[in-house]
């Protein structure tokens, strides 16, 4: 039989705020053990919980950027269950009014190919604490740092189809987000992370199927792997002729398999019910529209304006705008080289990206800056240095050893442009090398372009890798095709 999958996704975002939602505690990340939760994070007696209006207006501009209904009335509500690392009993959450209703978002596959992804709400809630399994002897230990800190959950229409489109549809979400200035995004702390529901059903059909939710995949790599698996598992369970049963499960990715957690709850499972403790929160639309002029220039513009002003491939584009450090750093660079964007984009992607990967650096990290790689790149354009003496330069400024100039005049890299030279050395690497400019003059021409890079490798060790290759090869074409 002929499968179809269906995908949605819960993406968990933490809000980039100094304090948490409904109390004044600190969700700076690293802290001791439960130093970072007060008694409004507890649910003490006699406590009462406070919103962040920063968190508002992190969740709104998140809502504009993706043309989402914003409420101009939403309220809070209580989430009820029991577990250890949720000292309240409860979490404060939003159900039937959240703050941001329906969207869309854009995916670009690797195929070249766009979908729109609906996004049915984003929702704030608070964080739980955390349950730690490791160096307590068939024990448990509880951080409580993390309870109450600022989540917006985002929850995908059921549009996705394949694993594929999972990842995609994640890694625009998590460039969105850190673009907006909203989140970090920083899976490996806990900022950035997913819930996938999966469900199978025959091809052609309208229903949808019985639905297993994997749980906290904290990389795009296991959502991958996680979807891939649980793909397999329902279809070996539909093709046994048995059903699957709705779930909540967990990816190991030790062992590239879920396993099951507990029977997935529903809504009234939670008995949710409008917090008492919190009032109704009003916008205006002139709130919103004041919120909406401090949004940034969004990935897809930003994308669209480097293919035109710059005049770049969509690949291009694509890649220097994956993050908003990133098209800075680009723009920065250009600015600096005296407009060399095609160069620019291709010394970012290939040297320092590698340099970068190498050391595990962000762009923010990088040792060159934009400025001195700008600098270094007009020197290239100029003709001071070739292309092979600007990796040894780069890696010199890498190394701290200074910009560009400084690097060219201490080391002595100034190429040489002198043609009385170079074709002084020219016609001694052609008179000391008969049989290679026999070989040349008898081959045919597609031949000689290979045969070439021989003559041109003698004037290069002859000139320390300073001769510019341009005329270089431009005077060896002339003299060994004149005879």
């Amino acid at each position: 039989m002929q499968w179809e999958t269906v995908i949605g996704l819960e993406i968990h975002v933490q809000l980039s705020t100094r304090s948490k939602i409904f109390s004044a505690a600190a969700t700076a990340y690293g802290a001791e053990a439960n130093r970072q939760a007060c008694a409004v994070d507890l649910g003490l007696p006699g406590v009462l919980p406070v919103i962040n209006a920063g968190v508002i207006k992190k969740a709104v501009k998140f809502g504009l950027a993706v043309n989402a209904e914003i409420a101009e009335h939403f309220v809070f509500a209580r989430k009820n269950y029991f577990y250890p690392d949720l000292p309240k009993g409860y979490q404060i959450s939003q159900l039937e009014l959240p703050i941001v209703g329906y969207g869309q978002i854009a995916i670009r596959l690797d195929d070249g190919s766009n979908r729109i992804i609906g996004i049915t709400r984003a929702h704030l809630e608070e964080d739980a604490g955390k349950s730690l399994h490791e160096d307590f002897h068939n024990m448990t230990g509880i951080d409580l740092n993390r309870a109450g800190t600022p989540l917006l959950e985002i929850v995908s229409e059921p549009d996705l189809r394949n694993a594929q489109e999972a990842v995609a549809y994640m890694k625009k979400i998590h460039t969105l987000v850190r673009y907006l200035g909203i989140s970090d995004g920083n899976m490996q702390e806990g900022s950035f992370r997913c819930d996938a529901n999966i469900s199978i059903r025959a091809k052609g059909d309208t229903k949808l199927g019985t639905r297993a939710e994997i749980k906290n995949l904290n990389s795009f790599r296991f959502v991958e792997q996680a979807i891939l698996h649980e793909i397999d598992r329902q279809i070996d369970i539909l093709e046994s002729g048995n059903k699957v049963v709705q779930e909540t499960r967990l990816y190991d990715p030790d062992k590239n398999e879920t396993r099951a957690m507990r029977s997935k709850e529903e809504a009234n499972d939670y008995r949710y019910f409008p917090d008492p403790d919190l009032l109704p929160v009003e916008l205006s639309r002139d709130d919103i529209e004041s919120i909406r002029t401090e949004l940034p220039e969004l990935p897809d513009a930003k994308r669209q304006r480097f293919i035109k002003a710059f005049n770049l491939s969509e690949y291009d584009s694509s890649n220097l705008t994956i993050s908003r450090e990133l098209a800075d750093y680009f723009e920065a660079t250009v600015q600096a080289s005296g407009g060399e964007a095609k160069l620019s984009a291709n010394w970012i992607m290939g040297d320092l990206s590698a340099a970068l990967n190498k050391e595990n650096k962000d762009i923010t990290k990088s040792p060159v800056t934009a400025n001195a790689l700008g600098g270094m790149i007009k020197r290239i354009k100029d003709n001071t240095i070739s292309g092979k003496i600007a990796k040894q330069i780069f890696e010199d400024m890498w190394n701290g050893e200074g910009d560009a100039d400084t690097i060219i005049e201490v080391r002595g890299l100034k190429q040489v442009s002198d043609s009385g030279l170079i074709e002084k050395l020219v016609d001694e690497v052609i008179a000391a090398n008969p049989d290679q400019v026999e070989q040349f003059r008898s081959s045919p021409g597609e031949k000689q372009g290979k045969l070439i890079g021989f003559f041109v490798g003698q004037i290069m060790k002859k000139t320390q890798g300073k001769a510019n290759p341009q005329q270089v090869n431009a005077l060896l074409n002339k003299k060994l095709t004149a005879g």
